[in-house]
């Protein structure tokens, strides 16, 4: 009896058509499968708190180091905390979303290059047509919103890349299926993110991909391999992006990173009042609110250099209280990464947990001046709606990851 649904052609066989569209589509409908009835079966408690904690006191802290900024550019104190918390919101929503989606709707090849392609045209289009701040062009502007199209490249990138080694694990021994694919995303990504002159994004997706590879269960003959082809690509790469004058600005930064006195009226002026605050903050803080470089003399407090802030108005040991945080996330994403349901969760988790600690350990390391300007921002602490979102929308997915995995709740 002929399979409803199936077509095939006149020896027996599945057409085109049902082999590239319509099988990939039925797979992926499948896994669409929301059970809201399980929204409290399996939680992993823990990290769901963790992951409040974090948003609340990031949520707090942004409203006080945006405090006289919202007053300089919209004349309101509340501004930017209101558009937070509203993204805030949104966000949440979305993570319990994902929470009850089965994860492996994205273990789809449709799924996959669809979302990894789309991610692609739109970050081209920043980089040409894009809005442009401090000469990089790295924002779609939709009327009501801007974002970063780089900050969802990273989470498809990931997606596609624990795709590839899942499927292809058992090959692994062959260039054909491990080494050329990832090699040819790699190089295809850094090409991409450097016309939009992103190239801690660059750095980023780079860390990323070499984790995954690493605890992905690759031989270690073939994972030096790659780190070998990965090398020469990248150097090609930015050799090309620096005679095509996109990364000039390189030098400047490292300047500025190596003296943060040298040239305080311009380069370096974030960085300098960076460290007027976070020398100002002491053991304990000025107290919560009570900022001195926050009104207006440290530039994007609410955004990359929030960490200062919260240095100086809660001390060391506020510091030390958000690295704490961010290590038990990276403890506990490592966790349930180990306790996946199958090699494909595993790679997901991991890649999510090792992005989010990469970010804020390279965010706390340029606001403390232990690492050259990049522009990164401080994950559930840094303004910014889109990346809040995306951020709990992957937040979203380990928790689908640890629902289905061998976790105790």
């Amino acid at each position: 009896m002929a399979d409803k649904g199936i077509h095939r052609d006149r020896d027996g066989g599945l057409t085109l058509n049902n082999h590239l569209i319509r099988q990939p589509v039925a797979q992926a409908r499948k896994k669409l499968n929301f059970n809201f009835r399980s929204i409290n079966k399996g939680v992993d408690i823990p990290f769901l708190l963790l992951i409040l904690v974090l948003l609340g006191f990031g949520v707090l802290m942004m409203f006080s180091a945006s405090y006289a900024w919202g007053i300089n550019d919209m004349g309101d104190g509340y501004f930017y905390a209101k558009k937070q918390l509203t993204f805030a919101g949104l966000g949440l929503v979305g993570m319990l979303v994902v929470s009850v989606l089965d994860y492996h709707f994205f273990q789809n090849t449709a799924v996959c290059y669809i979302f990894f392609g789309v991610m692609y045209a739109m970050c081209l289009y920043a980089a040409f047509f894009g809005s442009s701040t401090a000469d990089a062009s790295r924002w779609i502007n939709l009327g009501f919103v801007q974002f970063q199209p780089s900050e969802l490249l990273k989470v498809a990138f990931i997606i596609i890349f624990a795709y590839i080694m899942a499927v292809n694990f058992p090959k692994f021994n062959n260039w054909k299926y491990c080494v050329i694919p990832f090699t040819v995303i790699m190089g295809i990504t850094v090409i991409v993110l450097g016309l939009q002159r992103h190239l801690s994004a660059v750095l980023i997706i780079g860390v990323i991909g070499v984790s995954m590879m690493f605890v992905s269960g690759m031989p270690a003959k073939t994972f030096w391999k790659f780190i070998g082809v990965l090398a020469a690509v990248a150097v090609l790469c930015l050799a090309i992006l620096l005679l095509a004058g996109k990364f000039s600005y390189i030098q400047e930064r490292i300047d500025g990173w190596r003296n943060p006195e040298a040239d305080i009226q311009n380069n370096t002026w974030q960085t300098y009042n960076s460290l007027v605050a976070i020398g100002s903050g002491g053991w304990f803080g000025l107290g919560f609110g009570e900022s001195r470089q926050k009104f207006l003399y440290l530039p994007e407090a609410q955004n990359d250099f929030v960490f200062a802030i919260i240095c100086e108005e809660l001390g060391f040991v506020g510091a030390l209280v958000v690295v704490v945080l961010f290590v038990i996330f990276v403890l506990r994403g490592f966790y349930i990464a180990a306790n996946a349901k199958d090699r494909f969760g595993m790679l997901v988790a991991a890649g999510i947990t090792i992005q989010i600690g990469l970010q804020a350990f390279l965010n706390i390391m340029v606001a403390s001046n232990s690492f050259p300007n990049t522009g990164i921002s401080l994950p559930f602490f840094s303004y910014g709606g889109t990346a809040l979102i995306i951020q709990l929308a992957e937040m979203g997915i380990l928790l689908s990851i640890s629902r289905q995995g061998h976790i105790k709740k």
